[in-house]
């Protein structure tokens, strides 16, 4: 027994030493060879050959040299480093460390070095290049048969590619887990399971995202099989994942689940090998989405059936137009209205059934139209069937590549209208006739009266003096009357000119300060320097007339006492009045604003009716507001009136604007019954009593003349004898060739020769002007014809003198 038991302690006492030596190789880190064995330090050659040979990057240094230098590098080493074995001997390893390198790693390979102990360390190691790489280094201290330390042993391993691969792997997994995370839309994976039909008959989810539950209102699925969760899906998904799962052919669709209550919008696609049968799905919940857009759909079909009743049921013309102008579309009033089947309106241009003297209405509002502008209230004339024209009013609403126009028969309303004009015609030139009779018949006695007086014999100087002054003045105040008359028809002959609004309204201010007396208080407004450049192509002597008529109205409307204001400003637009539509434009205005009784509503549509007046006897002819208004609209602009009874009345004066005008000084006027020192005229008259007075009143005046009868005649006598005549003095209404006419043709063949025309009334000027010749206008007097053709031969004579300078 006690034999066993010192066994057993000299077995102790063993396994203690060896535990001891044991734990001081672990605690130096060295491991020793043992008796017997050798180390390759026992013979270097064939440590540095097996290193020269393999194919692992190896290098050796030597510990007992100053700064621990490599001795030896193998061939794949320098390869790997890119350095040769020249510049790698004698060389401590640290300088192929860079900036790159951590020195936690740096320090472990320092402290290994110093315990001689290994070491196992990845580093950042640079090429010769620069470039860097990953290193695995392993590095184990080698000692000779005696214990001491010989060499360090270093074998590298290239691991960059391996963290690089990994590093993407990690980072496309996070991607895939913060997008999995994130992502709205409900996504799982699903494992389809198959029968021996190949059928699919159920699916289990492999994984599923946090938005699955939001999106299929299903929880806590993941693991499960879907006969689990959803007992009675219908089949459709069963099918349809499974061929997914089968061919591979991802697929994209919008269907319902009715077991569930849900519609979805799926996008499914084979995931992971076909034999996994798995299938990843992205999903959204479109339930709300579809309920909206069956609202929509139907709301929409209603709409459809709707506009359908009434293209099929309206009385009105509808019609479909592209924008190349022909007829896509056309409902059945066309039938029954005009007579046309819709065959024969479908692919019509816009235009071919319109009246010939309509079409350029149409043509217009076509162009509006297609500058994608809509149009209203566009009247022209259609030709039916039977040969007849209606009367249409349409209204038209651009969209895309085409219009839609609905035309309203108004051939009626038309009648009706026509018959109102007329009545209305009737009874305005009754009124103008009985007005013109009375106020010519009261000129007529005056003159015939003065007339019978002079005739009597032995009549003292001071009373025929007289007589022939009271004539004269009736014949002014009847050629003022024809002109307020003309004014009004808008006949009269306009000599515009350009010229600032704000001076010519200073001026006129300041004048009928004498027509309204002390106990009117006008009060002008102007606009400021920088907003005066109001400038207007129109007759000035017109439109001072215009104004003085307007203040001598708010006169009489006050009684001779109260407020008058004036006011001028720029205007963008006219506003709609009797019965015409807004206008847009750049306009200047004038406003005139009494603080007078009033005008009562009756009265407003009549106001600018010629002798039409409110004023007693003797008070007013009722011609003043109507040579406004025709002032206004043969100048391009508008007279509207405002007026509250008992608060005053405001009439505002719209005349269009002309930018950068340049006002030209007005040229200095002859004297009047300047002899006429021998210059010759060509009178062209073909009223003999007329051409008579012209060439003796010339004559007496010192004039030479020559008087024909025509333009013909004219024309012949100014070939006859040329550079014989200084100026031409012709009528404008002739029979054959008229005034103006003639001196167009005088301007063509003798540019130098001024030509001066005179008239009562003229269409041809009233809608054309004097196209730059002077005029005269009838009655006129010898000092007026003297003035006028001595300033046409002065300044024809400046301007021979300019062009020779």
């Amino acid at each position: 027994m006690d034999a066993e038991i010192e066994r057993l302690r000299q077995r102790e006492r063993e396994l203690e030493e060896r535990i001891a030596k044991l734990e001081a190789e672990r605690a130096s880190g060295l491991r020793r060879p043992e008796a017997g064995q050798r180390t390759s330090a026992a013979s270097p050659e064939l440590l540095f050959t097996a290193a020269e040979k393999t194919r692992m990057p190896q290098i050796i240094t030597d510990p007992n040299l100053p700064d621990n230098p490599i001795v030896f590098a193998n061939r794949a080493f320098q390869i790997l480093c890119g350095y040769d074995a020249s510049e790698l001997l004698g060389r401590n390893c640290r300088f192929l460390q860079g900036p790159g390198t951590d020195p936690a790693d740096v320090a472990k390979v320092r402290d290994a070095i110093a315990g001689r102990r290994d070491v196992v360390v990845e580093l950042l190691n640079y090429h010769r290049d620069g470039t860097p790489f990953r290193n695995e280094l392993y590095i184990s201290p080698v000692f000779d048969a005696h214990g001491d330390l010989r060499y360090f042993f270093a074998s590298q391993l290239d691991v960059t590619r391996f963290r690089t691969a990994e590093g993407v792997l990690a980072e496309s997994e996070s991607r895939y887990r913060a997008l999995f995370g994130a992502v709205d839309s409900g996504f799982c994976i699903v494992e389809l399971r198959f029968d021996a039909e190949g059928r699919a008959v159920d699916y289990r989810f492999i994984e599923v995202n946090p938005a699955f539950a939001t999106q299929s209102g299903l929880t806590n699925v993941a693991g499960k099989w879907v006969s689990d969760v959803v007992p009675n899906l219908e089949p459709f998904w069963l099918e349809t994942y499974g061929d997914v799962a089968r061919t591979g052919t991802a697929i994209r669709f919008e269907s319902g689940a009715v077991s569930m209550g849900r519609w979805f919008d799926v996008h499914a696609l084979r995931v992971g090998e076909p034999e996994l049968h798995r299938v990843a799905i992205l999903f959204n919940d479109i339930t709300d989405r579809r309920r909206l857009e069956r609202h929509l759909e139907d709301a929409a079909q209603q709409r459809t059936d709707e506009r359908d009743m009434v293209w099929r049921a309206s009385r009105d013309l509808f019609v479909v137009c592209g924008l190349d102008g022909y007829f896509r579309k056309a409902n059945a009033a066309w039938t029954e209205m005009l007579g046309w089947s819709l065959d024969q309106i479908v692919g019509q241009r816009f235009d071919a059934l319109v009246h010939p003297e309509d079409r350029a209405t149409a043509a217009h509002a076509f162009e509006t139209i297609s500058k994608g502008e809509a149009v209203d209230d566009i009247d022209v004339r259609l030709l039916a069937k039977d040969g007849t024209y209606r009367w249409m009013s349409w209204n038209g609403f651009p969209t895309g590549d085409h219009f839609y126009a609905a035309g309203r028969d108004i051939t009626e309303r038309r009648a009706l209208e026509e018959q109102l004009r007329q009545s209305q015609k009737l009874e305005a030139v009754g009124q103008l006739t009985g007005g013109v009779a009375h106020d010519f018949n009261n000129l007529l006695t005056v003159i015939k009266s003065s007339t019978d007086l002079l005739k009597r014999p032995g009549l003292a100087e001071e009373r025929r003096q007289r007589y022939v002054g009271a004539i004269s003045d009736t014949v002014e105040r009847a050629a003022k009357l024809t002109g307020q008359l003309l004014a009004f028809a808008r006949r009269q002959a306009l000599r515009p000119e350009t010229f600032a609004v704000d001076r010519a309204v200073a001026a006129v201010a300041d004048m009928v300060r004498t027509l309204t007396g002390a106990r009117v208080n006008i009060t002008l407004d102007l606009p400021g320097e920088e907003q005066r450049d109001l400038h207007v192509n129109a007759d000035p002597s017109q439109f001072d007339t215009a104004l003085v008529n307007l203040v001598v109205n708010a006169r009489d409307a006050m009684a001779g006492e109260g407020n008058l204001h004036i006011r001028l400003y720029r205007a963008m637009n006219i506003p709609a009045v009797r019965a015409h539509p807004r206008q847009r434009g750049d306009f200047v205005a004038v406003a005139i604003a009494d603080t007078g009784a009033g005008i009562p509503p009756e009265n407003l549509e009549r106001i600018f009716e010629p002798f039409f007046t409110t004023k007693g006897v003797g008070q007013g002819t009722g011609l003043g507001l109507s040579q406004v208004f025709g002032f206004a609209k043969q100048s391009g602009g508008e007279i509207i009136v405002e007026s509250e009874v008992g608060k005053g009345t405001i009439f505002t004066l719209f005349l269009p604007r002309v930018s950068d005008a340049e006002v030209s000084d007005p040229a200095a006027e002859p004297e009047p019954l300047a002899e006429g020192h021998g210059t010759c005229v060509l009178v062209v008259e073909d009223n003999l009593d007329v051409g008579a007075f012209a060439e003796q009143a010339l004559s007496e005046l010192g004039y030479s003349t020559v008087w024909v009868t025509d333009a013909s005649k004219a024309l012949i006598e100014l070939e006859r004898v040329p550079f014989r005549f200084e100026v031409v003095f012709s009528d404008v209404v002739m029979p054959g060739m008229n005034g103006v006419e003639l001196a167009e043709e005088i301007r063509r063949r003798r540019p130098e020769l001024p030509v001066v025309l005179t008239s009562g009334y003229s269409d041809v000027l009233a809608a054309h002007g004097t196209h730059g010749f002077d005029l005269l206008r009838k009655p006129y007097s010898v000092a007026d014809l003297s003035r006028i053709l001595r300033r046409a031969v002065q300044d024809a004579k400046a301007r021979a003198a300019q062009r020779n300078s």
